[in-house]
């Protein structure tokens, strides 16, 4: 069976969560994405310590979709390098994950 991922990714306002978020799911290379408002992100850009606020998406996804994912978000991401981190799930209720899979299959319903 596929694997399922979790993938994190932040951007910088909630308009583009919304943008990033629905156009994966409508694509069908998420099933969900939760964005969390408000996370404060300190980190190292350019020689600068930067802290800004930000939006977390929390995706998920299947394997087989993730570079397909990964290549969406950076067409419609803002930033230079986005933050796009997989991770696998490696338990989880056997429904949910059943549900990921079949909403990330080209042509299930």
């Amino acid at each position: 069976m596929d694997q399922v991922f979790v993938v994190l990714v932040t951007v910088g306002s909630q308009e583009e969560g919304m943008h990033i978020a629905r156009a994966l799911v409508e694509e069908r290379l998420a099933a969900c994405v939760n964005m969390i408002p408000t996370v404060r992100s300190i980190y190292s850009w350019q020689g600068q310590v930067c802290d800004d606020p930000e939006v977390l998406l929390v995706i998920k996804t299947r394997q087989a979709v993730f570079a397909q994912l990964e290549a969406r978000i950076k067409e419609l991401h803002s930033y230079e390098v986005a933050e796009i981190i997989a991770l696998p799930v490696t338990a989880g209720s056997e429904d949910y994950l059943q549900w990921v899979l079949e909403c990330t299959s080209h042509g299930a319903a």
